[in-house]
């Protein structure tokens, strides 16, 4: 038997079915990231003018004893979207994990520890054309290809140069935003100097700033306890030539405003240089 209380509950609930569906659509539409699309609503974005897509490249590798796996698909997934947003005219592609690692047989680089994944360049760079491809079928004008990991920079540009020298003659462009990881070995390591931070802890692969990163963009991904305990300059426990122990949250927010900033700066450089 339903109760006076009960059927007012119930028909103010459906009263507010339309706000609430209006909200859930709302906050999709808000997202910069393309899955949270439905085909229709993306469809109709690309035709009120956000034909900008990011496809951000992270991968699936070692990054010593106090960093999980998913680092740089983490990471690079969390920077697309602020880059996104700051645009203003662009969506997030899924997060390709899959990239060059290394080789299996015998396994070099990253692929001598657990949970590494490899694929070919060749393989990696037919993925890259493929998206692309794909965006291009969908009406977007800018795909633009960041990539959160040293090793495949230059498959993103053999890529890109290819595709756009097929594409010269339509008003599509592949960039490949260089910049984005660029800023990391660079402008991020004077920032951190002048921060106080020692080269010697810098590293090159899950020392200092790459671990500060982390703690900036999602903490749980770092074993705090064990930061301590990674080896010092010495790559056998997968951390390269650094020191992660000093790692913060506020050394980390450094990079993360710079990488923003900068990629954002080179993509708008790049469209500006687009014919109309």
């Amino acid at each position: 038997m339903i109760t006076r209380r009960g059927a007012i509950l119930a028909s103010t609930v459906f009263a507010l079915l339309p706000f609430l569906l209006l909200v859930a659509t709302a906050a999709a539409n808000a997202s910069v990231f393309l899955e949270d699309q439905t085909w229709t609503e993306l469809h109709d974005r690309i035709g009120a003018g956000t034909t900008t897509i990011i496809v951000p490249i992270g991968g699936t590798e070692q990054n010593g004893p106090a960093m999980a796996l998913g680092k740089h698909n983490v990471r690079v997934k969390f920077l697309a979207e602020k880059i996104a947003e700051k645009l203003g005219n662009a969506l997030v592609a899924p997060v390709i994990a899959y990239v060059p690692e290394g080789t299996v047989d015998p396994p070099t680089a990253h692929m001598r520890f657990p949970g590494t994944i490899t694929i070919s360049d060749k393989t990696f760079e037919q993925l890259l054309e493929s998206t692309a491809r794909s965006f291009k079928l969908h009406g977007f004008k800018t795909i633009v290809l960041i990539g959160d990991h040293g090793g495949y920079q230059a498959d993103e540009s053999l890529v890109a140069d290819r595709l756009n020298a097929e594409w010269k003659k339509t008003p599509v462009r592949v960039f490949a935003a260089l910049e984005y990881y660029r800023i990391t070995q660079d402008a991020y390591v004077e920032k951190l100097l002048a921060a106080g931070a020692k080269r010697s802890e810098i590293g090159t692969h899950a020392g200092l700033a790459d671990t500060s990163l982390m703690l900036a963009i999602d903490p749980s991904m770092v074993r705090k306890d064990r930061l301590a305990a990674a080896p010092k300059l010495d790559a056998h426990d997968g951390v390269y030539n650094g020191d992660p122990t000093r790692s913060s949250a506020e050394f980390g927010q450094l990079g993360v405003d710079l990488i923003v900033n900068g990629t954002t700066d080179a993509i708008r450089g790049f469209m500006a240089k687009q014919p109309k």
